[in-house]
This record gives structure tokens, sequence and C-alpha cells, in this order.
């Protein structure tokens, strides 16, 4: 029998109700002849009320102690997913990211997975039984419990599906498939019947929020399809894959993200001394960009606020190691536009200067590549800016 992972996010699972939906999908899936894995994330915001608690007691938690909390979220989703599945007369299983044999490096709260030993579920699944998984976690060579950063579930659903073999990973939240922006910031924005590896990866790394970067890394490194659909309903979804013939060269998404942190940087501060003091704190950067707009010789690194658990801790850190050379700025944002080609000539940038100009919208910094042009603002322009470069750039 063929096998299918399937990846249900927090919403998906927020209460008993949203679970017996779920769980009546995935006896659906079962019946129509397919082994079911199933990985969960935590129900509605539990990992946000966890790390509030932590939070009440340390500004900046241990990370390893951190973990040992956060996982419980998934746990819960889990173990009431499999109940309400036994409920319906389905034969079904828990494991933690431990018991699936998701194997991690041994970064708390960041960790990335290095091998995936399915063994447990490969024998559960020849007995009959639904698998369900707990998403974000798995175990160090250490035997530490680990987590895999915001998103994780989607990594673990991918890295299984590889695993596993699977037919597909089918990846359910609360929208069908992958848009060209946010609909909810812009009303007519298009949904994507397929896109490319490196395209959605640019856009994950963006702040689009449907799908996790480092599961799509995944995804390509071993052409698993994935296939992002609705879990409301019977929509088509997006595939993700690798594209037979070469994407159509023009802009296919507009994201913005406003939870970072940006690092203003004097030219006096070393920078290799700086990124060597966050890369000692595990603290993530998504870009760095140099500010030539106005005359200026600051450098920006562009820091999701995910991968950072202790921000006033750090925020301390960094005045008392780098006085004012380094200026911490909370009221910028990005906006960021993903395409192939989408830099071939200098079009898109101009125009995405002009659309800035015109909204009164000063650009602090960019960064261009073959696939991507990201614009530093700030955050009071993040939604009307994305609104605008996704008429000029999509036509809409």
């Amino acid at each position: 029998m063929p096998i299918v992972v399937q990846k249900y996010g927090g919403s998906s699972v927020a209460d008993v109700e949203k679970i017996r939906k779920v769980a009546r999908r995935v006896k659906e899936k079962r019946d129509a002849g397919y082994q079911v894995v199933v990985v969960v994330s935590a129900m509605g915001d539990t990992t946000d009320e966890l790390l509030s608690l932590a939070k009440q007691v340390s500004a900046d938690p241990p990370r390893r102690e951190l973990d040992m909390l956060l996982t419980c979220g998934e746990r819960i989703s889990m173990a009431v997913l499999s109940m309400a599945l036994q409920e319906m007369g389905v034969e079904a299983i828990s494991f933690t990211g431990s018991q699936s044999g998701i194997i991690t490096t041994d970064a708390h709260a960041q960790a990335r997975i290095v091998e995936v030993r399915p063994y447990r579920i490969q024998d559960e699944l020849g007995r009959g039984k639904v698998v369900i998984v707990a998403g974000y976690q798995g175990v160090s060579f250490k035997k530490e419990v680990t987590t895999l950063g915001r998103g994780g579930s989607d990594t673990t659903a991918v890295a299984l599906a590889a695993a596993l073999d699977a037919e597909s990973c089918e990846i359910y939240s609360d929208v069908d498939g992958i848009f060209s922006a946010d609909p909810r910031v812009v009303p007519d924005a298009r949904k994507l019947e397929s896109l490319g590896y490196d395209e959605m990866q640019e856009l994950a790394s963006a702040g689009a929020k449907v799908l996790n970067a480092q599961a799509v890394e995944w995804a390509k490194a071993r052409g698993i399809t994935i296939l992002a659909r609705t879990a409301h309903g019977q929509g088509t979804g997006t595939a993700v894959r690798e594209l037979t013939v070469p994407s159509d060269p023009r802009v296919k998404g507009v994201t913005s993200e406003a939870e970072m942190m940006v690092l203003s940087v004097a030219a006096n501060v070393p920078l290799a001394e700086l990124l060597e003091f966050l890369d000692a704190r595990g603290v993530r950067g998504r870009s760095l960009g140099h500010d030539g707009l106005e005359g200026s010789s600051r450098t920006f690194l562009v820091i999701p606020l995910a991968d950072v658990h202790g921000p006033e801790a750090l925020r301390r850190e960094l005045g008392t190691r780098f006085g004012d050379g380094v200026a911490w700025r909370d009221e910028l944002g990005t906006v960021t536009c993903v395409g192939v080609g989408l830099n071939a000539d200098w079009a898109p940038l101009r125009r995405s200067l002009g659309a800035a100009q015109d909204l009164g919208a000063r650009v602090f910094a960019l960064h261009t590549s073959p696939l991507q042009l990201t614009l530093l603002v700030e955050k009071t322009h993040l939604k009307p800016l994305t609104a605008r470069l996704h008429r000029e750039l999509l036509g809409a």
C-alpha cells in the first residue's frame, strides 16, 4: 500500500472539534487504500503560551529547558488525535520525534534534521495502524530533546516522507495553497497552482507563513513534491516541486515580514566580530544589506525574531559589547518580491523604488539576488507597499 504523509498546523488542531475533523479526513485517506502518517503541530496558540510561561520565569530561558517545555505542545496534539481516531474505530498510535527516529543536531531551539530512522513507524504501519508523529522535535546524538524552530513541523513531515518513500507529502493549513501575496493584505492575490522549490524557499524565508523554508530545502534535496492544501475543504492547493520547464521569468509573489529585529551597524564596528558574537548565541541572520542610498555607511542585519528567545537580554549584551556602534531598530521590516529572473534587468528595482517613493516610504537598505528583491522600510509601510508592489509587478 502506498504511504502518504499529512501535516496539520496548529490552527487545524486548535480544539477538539477540529481534531475530530482532522481524524475524519485521515480516516478517509486510509479507507481509500493508503498507509497514513500524520504530523501535528501544537494546538492553537499552545507554543506561544508555553513560551510566555517560560519568559515569566526568565527573560532569556535556557534553550535546553525551553526545548523540554515547548515539545509538550505537540505531544498533546498527537495523543488527542490518536484517541479521536481510535474512537472512530481506526487503529492508531502516537510517537514523539525521538520515538519516530528524527535525529538532529544538538543546537537547541533551532536544530536541523540530519537523519531519519523510521523503524518504529514502519513496524506500526505494517500492523495496519495510522501513525501520528509530534512535529517540530527530534533527538540529538547526545540523546537531548531538540526543536527545529518555528514551522519545524513542516520539516518533520517532509523528512519522514523522504525516509518512508511516501507517494506525497500533504501540508494542511487554513488557506488553499500558496498565493502571490497574503490575501488578508492583497485581496486580489492569485493562487499559484505550482511553484518551484527555489521560489518557495525564498518566499518562506522572507515571511510567507504557509511553508517552512527548511522543509522546502529538504524537499528539493530529496525530490519530494509538497502539496499545500486547505484543512477545511477540497481545494486543489499548490504543488511545490521541481519544475520540468523553466519557470515563467516574472514575479511570482510579494511578501512582507514584521516579526524581526534589525541591527544597524556603524562602519567602525568589526563586522566579523559582531557575527561571531551572534553565532555564539545561536542568533541566525536572514540577510545583510548596506545602506548607500543616502550616503550612509551603515550595514543592516535582518534577524527573524523566531530565532531570538531572549531579545531583551541580547539587546543588553549588544550594548555592553558594542555600545552605540550597533543600534537596535524595532520599527523596520521587509517587503520582498520573488521570481526567477526577477533582476534580469533594472525594471523591477526601478519600479519598486518608485512605488516606495510614491508612498513616502524611505528605503533604508535593499538586497537583490537572481530570485529576490528586498526593501527594508518602516513597518507602517509594509502592508501598503506590499499591495502596491503586487499591483505594479503582477498587474493586480
